[in-house]
């Protein structure tokens, strides 16, 4: 990891840190949604087996609007063009990009995934510490995710439009409404392709089957490989982020 990279990585620290509105809606808005669930799922039951469901759905979610948001706002501002001019990789720039939104992906995953543990009381059977870390792992996908697709898009409006393009069907298809395993063929084929459907398997794993890390080796493999790949992809098409 190079310093050019560390210091994007603070300037977007600081920069977030300073608008107070972004900060607070990072905190709320996930306390909201969780308690919302909470309150709508009366049978206990059927909260904690769809509560890991819905903390990995919610986790990528976020993680992808943040980022998609916050990124296009700097190439929106010129920040990211003059970085372009600059004697800097573009690996450089979108991993300094990836570390400071990174930051915030967790801070609003850690914010959720304990609320839903403390407040909302849901039950689960895994170790604490690993049932986080495969969340920070989702979290991560999804701010690379997040990137790539605002890379692509030329404004706010296409940002936006990416959310029931990329980020809707993957709710229907990852097994939050309905497992997999009972869907046509071809649409789990489709789900099997899906990064937030080994999210939501790797969460209930370890969430309601008690299991470890290592017996979710391939759930992590997945979306490690996804994250490598969208943070290559965002680092290749990064010059067409002139919008």
């Amino acid at each position: 990891m190079s310093s050019s990279t560390l210091v994007i990585a603070g300037r977007i620290i600081n920069q977030l840190v300073r608008d107070r509105r972004t900060i607070i809606l990072i905190a709320v808005v996930p306390l909201v949604i969780a308690s919302l669930v909470g309150v709508s799922v009366p049978d206990k039951k059927i909260l904690d087996y769809t509560a890991p469901a819905i903390l990995a759905v919610l986790i990528l979610f976020f993680g992808f609007l943040l980022t998609g948001i916050s990124f296009l706002r700097e190439r929106s501002q010129g920040t990211l063009e003059r970085l372009m001019a600059s004697p800097v990789s573009r690996l450089d720039i979108v991993g300094g990009y990836l570390l400071g939104f990174l930051l915030f992906a967790v801070v609003q995953t850690m914010i959720l995934f304990f609320y839903l543990i403390y407040v909302i009381k849901v039950n689960y059977y895994g170790d604490l510490w690993q049932i986080l870390v495969f969340q920070v792992l989702i979290g991560i996908g999804a701010v690379c995710m997040g990137t790539f697709f605002s890379v692509l898009a030329k404004n706010e409006f296409q940002m936006v439009q990416f959310i029931p393009m990329i980020i809707v069907p993957q709710m229907f298809l990852c097994g939050l409404i309905w497992p997999v395993s009972q869907m046509p063929e071809y649409l789990q084929w489709l789900a099997n392709a899906l990064p937030m459907t080994y999210g939501v398997e790797g969460t209930r794993a370890l969430m309601l089957q008690g299991q470890n890390l290592l017996d979710i080796g391939k759930e992590i493999g997945v979306l490690a490989a996804y994250a490598v790949g969208l943070l290559i992809l965002s680092a290749i098409t990064l010059r067409r982020g002139k919008g």
